[in-house]
């Protein structure tokens, strides 16, 4: 579709937009009707355009710890038939990191209440935190050591803390 690289957020779903719609990308107003849930059609296209994977801040913290020597395995379940997946597995060490989005799983300092649908996504993101507690138990119990990196860090701090679990554990 195109890459956009804007200093904001707002600016980038901007850009997205433009590029969208000047491809012919983006679905009439009422093309939906009342099939979908989303409060707007911008709503619902800036749902649909955001990655499961691969995001920026994702793709800079494997490149950070790539750059200390470290290998992985990328988005992959770290254990056989629990269907979670992290977003960096370090397999021998047993050392799962995932990348939590701010807006997705309630960054405690970036977490802004929505103005539409509230309970909706008050629902949705006590969902997606109850579900990473769960992971977080599950894995910590079958002897895995489990890392969560918010999209805001650091890319280079989170790499070294990881590099030091990592180091930690294959070194005990």
């Amino acid at each position: 579709m195109g890459e956009v690289d804007e200093p904001t957020r707002a600016l980038n779903l901007a850009a997205a937009w433009k590029i969208a719609m000047s491809q012919g990308l983006v679905l009439p107003h009422d093309a939906l009707g009342d099939k979908s849930w989303a409060s707007s059609q911008a709503v619902r296209a800036s749902m649909r355009g955001n990655r499961r994977k691969d995001t920026k801040p994702e793709v800079a913290l494997r490149k950070a710890v790539h750059g200390l020597g470290l290998r992985y395995r990328v988005d992959a379940e770290p254990i056989k038939g629990f269907r979670r997946r992290a977003d960096m597995v370090f397999t021998v060490t047993k050392v799962a990191v995932f990348s939590d989005g701010c807006f997705w799983h309630g960054c405690p300092d970036h977490y802004r209440a929505s103005r539409r649908n509230d309970q909706y996504w008050n629902d949705k993101f006590a969902s997606n935190q109850a579900r990473d507690r769960d992971t977080d138990r599950v894995l910590t119990d079958a002897g895995w050591l489990v890392i969560r990196v918010w999209e805001h860090e650091s890319p280079h701090e989170a790499a070294e803390r990881i590099a030091e679990a990592v180091t930690r554990r294959r070194d005990t």
